[in-house]
């Protein structure tokens, strides 16, 4: 950017004063666990859908999706595009059993069914996990704008990010992260339009023009849909595998259901989520390979988009729009990035002071004010500790990096919640044991892949999933036949299943099984 282009820091100065009045005026409703945690319950389902359309449109999508179908072609397009089909197979499997079934947590979803501290333990420190894995992405993505917008150093503008999330997550809590994220993505989505407009009419309105052109410049290698050799298609089936039923373990998408009043608008979030997701995404590859024939191939972008494509879209705004649409782009993609990393940090409180420190440290017997306290320590925590790895991991792409978290949650998060809520025979060391293996496998993958050990590798794949979701759901599927209750306590876990069954569907509680039969136990 032009060090005398003024235009960018005013524009984002604006947004941000924007944001933080949003998250004063949060502020003032922002006394409870509930209201930090899940906005009170009272989001309409269409603002909630806007909302997490804005979580997962930001740094993964439109700058890390965008960058990657520049340098590597139509295979980055599966960073995001099967994001549609993912929400689809939540509405029909989760939204509206986890609002009927849920209070703060995916911690609470399980406890309806398992009284066990292993299961809400294992559960937390998976949705912990999966955030933070997800909160680098996001703080890559922000970091390297504020360091455009700007012309800091990218360790400066890291900690820029860490003090405005950190300012809306501990004052304003979820409701200001859900009205912020909506400001935010009706900006983003008219951004998008803008560009998308620019570039047909650049092509003479013929959007077929601009694939014959990157067919053209790349001798055909950027529209080839399958990468050569047996372990680039593995890796590619891996990623389509982890991003489509990863999104079921998302813990910050997840916990947005349950910041509606009741299953029918949980159901209206999805759907609106659905089309926006759609709407977005079918358009970006005419982005990128826009800017492709802009720059003279992705070599050539890559000098000023860098290595992983970050920053193809803001460079294409520039190109367009020159200095003005630079900025405004800049600013409004920053803002939409620390929307979601406050998502994401919401979820990350809650899993620590609700499910590790209230339910299992505390075993219930704590006040919602050292609750809600908490929470806002965890959101100081969790800021240091997600800058430091952002850090370390300014190189890499961010779409990329998101995957990887998506990964982890198809492993361990999400054949917990599915086989809790739809399999009789699921046990709770089943559970726990099955997170367990699935989360570390994937772990253990990412950390000895070839993107981070390079030659040394000994994983031939960097994306987990098509290993660690099957390790995940074999584990628990085994370890729950091993240790089905006998007797009395078959009886009391039957009727769980069928009382969350009831629930998931109705909303209504019919009350705990094993309530029920202690009591007729002492009458007898």
């Amino acid at each position: 950017m032009n060090d005398s282009n003024w235009v960018a820091p005013v524009l984002f100065i604006l947004f941000i004063s924007l944001t933080l009045g949003i998250t004063y005026w949060a502020s003032r409703r922002n006394h409870s666990v509930e209201s930090h945690l899940v906005a009170e319950g009272a989001i309409s389902g269409r603002a909630n859908g806007v909302a997490i359309a804005g979580d997962l449109i930001s740094a993964a999508t439109f700058l890390g999706t965008t960058g990657a179908i520049a340098m590597v072609g139509f295979n980055g397009f599966y960073l995001a595009v099967w994001i549609p089909v993912a929400f689809f197979l939540m509405l029909v499997l989760v939204a509206e059993p986890l609002r009927n079934l849920g209070r703060f947590t995916l911690g609470d979803v399980l406890a309806t069914r398992f009284d066990s501290r292993g299961v809400r333990g294992s559960i937390g420190v998976g949705a912990i996990i999966v955030s933070l894995l997800y909160m680098v992405g996001q703080f890559v993505g922000a970091a390297l704008l504020v360091q455009l917008l700007f012309g800091i150093d990218y360790v400066a503008a890291a900690v820029v990010i860490a003090v405005l999330t950190t300012l809306y997550t501990f004052f304003g809590g979820m409701i200001a992260t859900t009205y912020i994220q909506i400001v935010k993505t009706v900006l983003l989505l008219i951004t998008g339009v803008i560009l998308i407009i620019w570039v047909f009419a650049k092509f003479g309105w013929n959007p077929a023009s601009i694939f014959r052109s990157a067919n053209e410049m790349s001798d055909g290698n950027l529209l080839r849909p399958v990468r050569k050799g047996p372990a680039a298609q593995v890796e590619q089936f891996s990623l389509i595998l982890g991003v489509t039923l990863g999104a079921l373990g998302l813990p910050h998408i997840l916990v947005r259901f349950l910041t509606v009043p009741d299953a029918k608008e949980a159901r209206t979030s999805a759907v609106t989520s659905i089309w926006i997701f759609a709407g977005f995404l079918i358009f970006l590859p005419f982005l990128s390979f826009a800017a492709v024939e802009f720059f003279g191939g992705s070599e050539k972008l890559a000098e000023v988009a860098g290595a992983s494509g970050n920053l193809t879209a803001i460079v294409l705004a520039e190109y367009l729009g020159g200095n003005f649409m630079l900025a405004f782009i800049a600013a409004v993609t920053t803002l939409i990035i620390l929307s979601a990393l406050a998502g994401l940090v919401i979820a990350t409180s809650g899993a620590v002071s609700h499910d590790l420190y209230a339910k299992i440290l505390k075993d219930g017997n704590v006040t919602p004010k050292e609750q809600l306290l908490v929470a806002r320590g965890t959101i100081l925590v969790a800021g240091i500790i997600v800058t430091l790895i952002a850090i370390a991991a300014r190189e890499q792409n961010v779409a990329f990096l998101t995957t990887l978290a998506i990964a982890v949650a198809a492993s361990a998060m999400m054949p917990a919640l599915l086989l809790t809520m739809y399999w009789r025979k699921t046990t709770a060391p089943g559970v726990v044991w099955g997170m367990v293996a699935g989360l570390v496998s994937a772990l253990a993958i990412i950390l000895t892949s070839p993107t981070l050990l390079g030659e040394s590798a000994i994983s031939p794949i960097t994306s987990p999933a098509i290993i660690s979701m099957p390790i995940g759901f074999i584990v628990m599927y085994l370890v729950s036949l091993a240790t089905q209750p006998k007797g009395q306590d078959a009886v009391v876990a039957d009727g769980r299943f069928g009382r969350i069954r009831i629930q998931s569907v109705t909303g209504v509680d019919t009350g705990d099984p094993a309530l029920t039969a202690e009591s007729e136990r002492i009458q007898a």
